[in-house]
């Protein structure tokens, strides 16, 4: 292996050294205790220490490292004390997750590192957030993101290189091809020559580094971050290197030809530089043998610290109090200064009034600049608050919700506009597995707002009319908003902006510009998990949100005699089920309208919720009203016998006649 090339000076290169050292004694410890059944899991890193070590080094502590499971390096180089890593890996407190994730699924600010998830891709897309943060601020700051090359399969690791391209963004992609991806060979994972060529489909740099070669990967990669600050841009790195243990330790490497697993032994990392350092009088067979009892006490003595605490004991309040991260939320009262406006302009209004207070709130849609957006809601937004905060995505919806994360864990605000809700299934994994599991996992807050512009009635068919609310409100994490009226509508916006959570808000097309409300002027909040009693009555419950409250209305407004209390759920999560037990205990029956279709809606939950809680109370078997077990149809006449609207009248009144 050539070092000689490489101009770094003695001390640099024991450092190195010493920094490879650890987490491979560190991994010779583990597989120790894991044969013993003191740990469930290990991902070794055997073989690629040169990878994680070099580009940790190069880059500065007050820049973010988003690694992978074989990148123990880097928590090593970033100097995390050994027994919170080894309490993490037991499951205790002291570790990073609370026991709620395993092995590196975690992140820390203080260390500027952002663990992955099982689902890989997504945390590419997360780096080009945190890169935005730095290019908008103008701080000249690196961030380096790992993959593996089975990952570049993935749609996000192109999404996510399309988009740095597009931006310009300051981060090192890093791909360690380390030869399998578990047990599947290179050459049945792509069909290029290396996966560096990939660069120039995406108009990016790229580069091919000895990923063994310690001193090749430390002043490449350092080379390029001095320069990337200086010129902002992404660079694309491939890493050659090879896995020379398991996927993890209980697939074995029996699929490995036993020639190819000995010629890469030849090249191991440590063995070599360590001869190396030897032959230029760097290091001697002494100082290496002090060094190894030194860190191997270290080991030891972190993991009898991480042995002597006590097991997590389970506590039920503090599990589904950390779900989301504790808002201080402030009321905002609006004035008595009102303007008759469109839902449509309520929600612009609310968008505006959020930007002119969040300098750090960034808007990020397909054609949300320029062109206002497809239903014109950031018409104007260019001119007032300039492209930078303003943002065209590529159509790349999983990248931009990663991305939208990243900004809000480098401290700005995130919207995005989902160009309709039914196109949320291409950003589905980033939103349930990262926006959503975030904050319960290692505490960081996921400051996004998606919005959707959802529902039927437009004949728009299969694929722009989707309600969609129930996909989300099952995944806890998320919060979900589906107002109905504009003055609710601006309110309740201000509020998921100022919320830290990530918020799902709905918004539903065929409202827009149809109804109109006296909307008071200023920048005013409406907080979550509050019904609003928009009817009283004794006779019957009627509980809806988004277009079903109008198609209640329109019922109620003909049949006047029916006395209902009628309710608008307004937010799905939080619920406010005491509302609905309340008028339940009242009137005695139950009916619920949603646009969704029945099965597994959220009138499934409230009628559960209610059977469960206020059954000694009912009259009379609670109904739920949906639309069709269908997809949404185009056609007019077929679109208005498939929505729930058509089928509510009669079931209103043959509930009251039970």
């Amino acid at each position: 292996m050539d070092y000689d090339k490489f101009q770094v000076t003695d001390e640099i290169k024991l450092q190195l050294y010493k920094a490879m050292l650890k987490p491979r004694l560190i991994e010779e410890k583990m597989l120790i205790l894991l044969r013993q059944g003191k740990i469930s899991k290990w991902f070794s890193g055997v073989g690629q220490e040169a990878i994680s070590v070099g580009v940790s080094s190069a880059l500065h502590d007050s820049e973010y490292i988003l690694p992978m499971h074989r990148n123990l390096g880097v928590f090593t180089t970033r100097k995390i004390p050994l027994y919170r890593l080894f309490a993490q890996w037991q499951g205790k407190a002291s570790g990073f997750t609370n026991g709620r994730d395993r092995s590196f699924h975690f992140g820390t600010q203080e260390y500027r590192i952002v663990g992955m998830i099982s689902h890989l891709g997504p945390q590419l897309g997360v780096a080009d957030g945190i890169a935005l943060a730095h290019k908008l601020r103008k701080e000249n700051k690196v961030t380096a993101v790992f993959t593996g090359e089975g990952a570049t399969s993935e749609g996000d690791f192109h999404e996510a290189l399309n988009v740095a391209a597009v931006w310009g963004l300051p981060v090192l992609f890093c791909i360690e091809n380390n030869g399998y991806g578990l047990s599947t060979p290179t050459d049945e994972q792509f069909r290029c020559e290396h996966l560096a060529d990939k660069g120039a489909g995406y108009g990016m740099e790229s580069h091919i580094i000895d990923g063994n070669n310690i001193l090749e990967v430390y002043t490449k990669v350092n080379a390029l971050s001095e320069a990337i600050r200086a010129n902002p841009r992404p660079v694309l790195l491939e890493f050659k290197t090879f896995r020379m243990r398991g996927h993890e330790e209980a697939s074995g490497t029996k699929y490995v030809p036993t020639e190819l697993m000995e010629a890469w032994a030849k090249r191991d990392p440590i063995a070599n530089f360590a001869d190396y350092l030897k032959d230029n009088k760097v290091l001697d067979d002494v100082s290496e043998s002090e060094l190894r009892m030194e860190i191997s006490k270290e080991i030891d003595t972190n993991l009898q610290r991480a042995y002597d605490e006590e097991a997590i004991v389970f506590s039920e309040s503090k599990e589904l109090n950390d779900v989301y991260l504790n808002n201080d939320f402030k009321i905002i009262e609006p004035t008595i200064h009102t303007k008759n406006i469109r839902l449509v302009d309520a929600i612009s209004d609310g968008l505006r009034g959020a930007m002119e207070k969040h300098e750090n709130l960034v808007i990020m849609g397909q054609d949300v600049a320029e062109y206002g957006g497809v239903f014109k809601i950031t018409d104007g937004f260019v001119d007032a608050f300039g492209k930078e905060r303003v943002r065209n995505t590529p159509i790349c919806e999983s990248a931009i919700v990663s991305a939208a994360m990243g900004l809000s864990i480098n401290g700005m605000k995130a919207v995005m506009e989902m160009q309709f809700a039914d196109f949320a299934s291409s950003g589905f994994n980033p939103i349930v597995n990262y926006l959503a599991k975030t904050h319960y996992r290692w505490g960081e807050k996921a400051d996004v707002v998606i919005r959707m512009p959802c529902g039927g009635g437009v004949a728009a068919g299969p694929f722009h009319s989707q309600t969609n609310e129930a996909w989300f409100t099952k995944t806890p994490g998320l919060k979900v908003v589906y107002p109905a009226f504009p003055s609710d509508a601006k309110g309740l916006l201000a509020t998921a902006i100022e919320d830290p959570n990530p918020v799902l808000f709905f918004e539903h097309k065929g409202l827009y510009r149809s109804v109109y409300q006296d909307v008071p002027t200023n920048y005013y909040t409406i907080p979550f998990g509050e019904a609003c009693l928009l009817r009283e009555g004794d006779a019957i419950t009627i509980v809806s949100y988004g277009a079903g409250v109008h198609w209640a209305l329109e019922t109620l407004d003909i049949h006047k005699q029916v006395k209902a209390d009628l309710l608008d759920l307004r937010t799905l999560a939080p619920l406010d089920m005491e509302s609905i037990y309340k008028s339940v205990r009242k009137t005695g029956k139950l009916i619920i309208l949603q646009e969704d279709s029945g099965f597994g809606g959220i009138a499934s939950d409230i009628s559960s919720l209610v059977m469960e809680t206020c059954f000694e109370y009912l009259d009379g078997p609670i109904k739920r009203v949906a639309s069709m077990e269908t997809p949404i149809p185009f056609n007019a006449e077929l679109e208005r016998n498939y929505l729930a609207k058509s089928k509510f009248e009669e079931a209103l009144l043959t509930l009251l006649a039970y």
